[in-house]
């Protein structure tokens, strides 16, 4: 092997090496089970996959509500800025990864220039021209050190980050699709549930009036049976407004009207409309959260600039060269004798800086640190998320029972009741207090139906679920 050859390979061997520490991912800084105790449910069903690796599609049982999250999907504005940040990153590394290649350009130049005759060496003036084709490599820095090829690193990394930050995106925007879907429902149930009631104060109110104008009834009984009426129509106005407000609210995170087709009628019909699973072992749940890989991208973002400002400290070696063919006469350019060339090498040895490199590596290495606080926190917030979900779902089940077997007694309360006033047995104040009571039961029934199936949608939002690529 010659010489030249051996130098070359030499070179490109130097240019292979880097000053960045080795990267170690850091210890997770959260147990390693999920937490216990009578708030946490035991032997949840299990799914047989990583709640990340579960598409939405599988977990959202309802086909309205899923074809409501394709239409987010495909236009929701906030994952729209995501993906354009993508392009954005994927770019930026490219421009990056270019500098550890030569640039080549071809350039073609021509001059003229006119020398008086007390300058030039024949006595009479002269008009000189001079013609040039050159192939050119500008600048390319010789990555010994491998400073460049720290800085593409470190480009690469934030284009993964960002890759991650809009499957996290994806996983709220579905998830605020569900949340805000489910809401629409119940408080469209609840606008039917009052209608229901006022339909019933009616009725109450006319046997009241009636039994008033008959003189079995008091005014007091009359009077009670009016408010209660007009009650029932203030709760109706309200419950119209929110159902409007929700109904706005899905529009927005769905990026275009929803069409009437897609939008739910009742929160009992959606009873079933997400699917049960296991929550799994914090390692394989959290470490997958696009948040948390985007947090590691980061910090491995951060340890590739330490090998960039470690290398500032050793020479910089650039060259600057060309070949081609140069001449006085446009015609002459490409004959033979025409070569020209040049090669210009420059080494570039940092002496004295005032401590600049030094801050630089100092700045290179608290940034890395303050990298790794970022992505602990990131998994401890993470994992309390999880763990407030789990919490809410030991508890929630047993909360729906007692619910529902408070509505069926209040329920059978409101009969004994209503028909105890019918009889002249009691007045219209015991029917009244037993129809507030069954209201407030039923109300809270279809919170507690509502708090079900939403500590089901978040989490499958916070154990990662939702971000997969839409097929």
């Amino acid at each position: 092997m010659n010489r030249p050859i051996a130098c070359a390979m030499m070179l490109l061997a130097l240019s292979a090496c880097s000053l960045a520490p080795k990267y170690t991912r850091p210890e997770a800084p959260v147990p390693a089970v999920w937490p216990s105790g009578p708030s946490y449910q035991q032997g949840a069903a299990a799914s047989g996959k990583v709640v990340a690796d579960i598409p939405w599609q599988e977990f959202f049982i309802d086909p309205q509500l899923r074809k409501l999250i394709t239409l987010a999907l495909e236009n929701n504005r906030d994952l729209r800025v995501a993906a354009l940040n993508i392009e954005r990153s994927r770019a930026q590394y490219r421009i990056s990864r270019a500098d550890l290649f030569p640039r080549v350009d071809a350039i073609g130049e021509g001059s003229g220039r006119r020398v008086p005759a007390d300058l030039a060496g024949t006595g009479s003036a002269e008009t000189i021209h001079q013609y040039r084709a050159d192939l050119a490599v500008s600048a390319y820095e010789l990555d010994l050190f491998g400073r460049i090829r720290s800085l593409t690193d470190q480009a690469l990394e934030q284009y993964l980050a960002t890759e991650q930050a809009r499957r996290a995106v994806q996983i709220s925007l579905v998830g605020e699709v569900a949340a805000n879907y489910l809401t629409l429902a119940a408080d469209r149930e609840r606008l039917a549930l009052t209608r229901e009631t006022l339909a019933n104060y009616q009725v109450s109110y006319e046997l009241s009036r009636s039994r008033f104008e008959a003189g079995i009834a008091s005014a007091l009984d009359l009077n009670q049976a009016k408010t209660a009426v007009e009650a029932a129509r203030v709760e109706i106005a309200r419950f119209t407004t929110l159902v409007a407000q929700d109904e706005n609210a899905l529009n927005l995170v769905v990026g275009t009207p929803v069409p009437a087709e897609l939008l739910p009628s009742t929160l009992s019909e959606t009873l079933t409309a997400l699917k049960d699973f296991s929550p799994g072992l914090p390692s394989e749940a959290l470490l997958r959260r696009p948040d948390i890989l985007q947090a590691e991208n980061q910090l491995k973002g951060y340890n590739a600039n330490i090998g960039a400002a470690r290398a500032a400290f050793f020479p910089r070696i650039t060259l600057v060269s060309s070949i081609g063919t140069g001449s006085v006469e446009l015609a002459g350019l490409f004959e033979d004798g025409s070569l020209v060339w040049s090669f210009a090498p420059r080494v570039t040895l940092p002496i004295f800086d005032a401590g600049k490199n030094l801050a630089n590596l100092k700045v290179a290495e608290v940034d890395r640190d303050i990298a790794v606080a970022r992505y602990e926190q990131a998994i401890q917030t993470a994992f309390r998320e999880v763990a407030d979900a789990l919490a809410r779902r030991g508890t929630i089940d047993e909360q729906l029972t007692a619910q529902q077997a408070l509505t069926d007694a209040t329920a059978e309360s409101y009969r004994l009741s209503q028909a105890r006033f019918e009889k002249g047995v009691d007045n219209y104040l015991a029917v009244l207090v037993s129809q507030r009571f069954l209201y407030g039961a039923q109300q809270s029934l279809i919170g507690a139906r509502l708090a079900r199936l939403d500590n089901l949608v978040t989490q499958y939002k916070v154990l990662g679920g939702g971000g997969q690529v839409q097929q």
